[in-house]
């Protein structure tokens, strides 16, 4: 039996309880300092960021830099520059999203960050460049489409080793804009950076244009490669008479492919070592199966593409 506790010992026991307690809570700080420290060192800095731009490297280039809209043959994408904004302002970022490119919140708030994230200053390491796909519009094929208000700026290899390809969306004219201008509104963007330069837009088509501020959304994903990037080379529709700009170039079509299956697909590599027709057919196969569950789910949200 022990004794019975008496006012002094009930004391003692909560100071020793408290006590405990406050040594698992600065076990715990102590814990989350060194777990934010080793955070923040495998993080980047802007000028730090890990470019790696594979796609520039492995696929045929545009040898001209005239950037004014024109036929690009012979090519997947064209070496282009932002045009520059007036007094960039950052309107909204996801710390998620630049977490995927080992950028941390404190980067984000810097001051010069819209300078960088709209085009105005060079993102160390990036190579900007607009990518040749053509495509079909109103049920016929249209021929060559391209990023006409879009560009490429890099490839970034994350500390986990994934590989995120990251885009301006309304940086300015490419090769690819046609009559337009290359720029985007505040209203048309989950935006990241706008400005204080204006363009003209007419909102509702009514002959009544207004000007708007130039906006610039930075996206990501693994690839924006598509469908009308391997359209480049067909020939001469029957239906439109158009054709793609690269059309029956040969030796374009096998870079895509052996760009494709080695980077998203190695699994197909793997399982079809010697043989790219075997290579492009279990491709084709695996493509048609990823695109019927991506329009399942469109449709389950009640998404329909144009």
């Amino acid at each position: 039996m022990y004794p019975p506790a008496t006012g002094h010992s009930i004391k003692l026991l909560k100071l020793m309880s408290s006590g405990r307690k406050l040594q698992k809570w600065f076990a715990l700080q102590h814990r989350l300092r060194v777990q934010l420290k080793h955070l923040y060192s495998s993080m980047a800095s802007i000028e730090t960021i890990n470019f790696d731009n594979k796609v520039l490297r492995s696929l045929p280039l545009d040898p001209s830099q005239e950037n004014h809209p024109r036929q690009v043959p012979g090519a997947c994408f064209s070496l282009v520059k932002p045009t520059s904004l007036a007094n960039p302002a950052t309107v909204a970022y996801s710390t998620s999203a630049f977490e995927l490119i080992d950028l941390p919140e404190t980067e984000l708030q810097r001051h010069d960050f819209p300078e960088y994230f709209c085009g105005n200053k060079h993102l160390p390491g990036s190579q900007t460049a607009a990518h040749c796909y053509c495509g079909h519009q109103f049920g016929v094929f249209a021929g060559q489409l391209g990023d006409g208000a879009t560009m490429y700026l890099g490839e970034v290899v994350n500390k986990k080793g994934e590989r995120w390809e990251i885009q301006f969306k309304g940086s300015g004219k490419t090769p690819y804009s046609r009559s337009a201008d290359g720029r985007k509104v505040l209203r048309s963007t989950g935006c990241c950076v706008t400005s204080d330069t204006r363009i003209e837009r007419d909102i509702n088509y009514t002959g009544n244009p207004i000007l708007e501020k130039c906006t610039v959304i930075l996206r990501l994903a693994p690839t924006f490669l598509r469908f009308g990037s391997f359209e480049i080379v067909l020939p001469t529709s029957p239906e439109s008479g158009r054709r793609g700009p690269s059309h029956g170039q040969k030796d374009i079509l096998e870079a895509l492919l052996n760009y494709t299956i080695e980077s998203f697909f190695p699994e197909i590599c793997q399982a079809h070592p010697d043989s790219l027709e075997d290579q492009t057919q279990a491709l084709l196969e695996e493509v048609v199966k990823l695109t019927a569950v991506l329009v399942t789910e469109w449709q389950g949200v009640g998404f329909c593409h144009g």
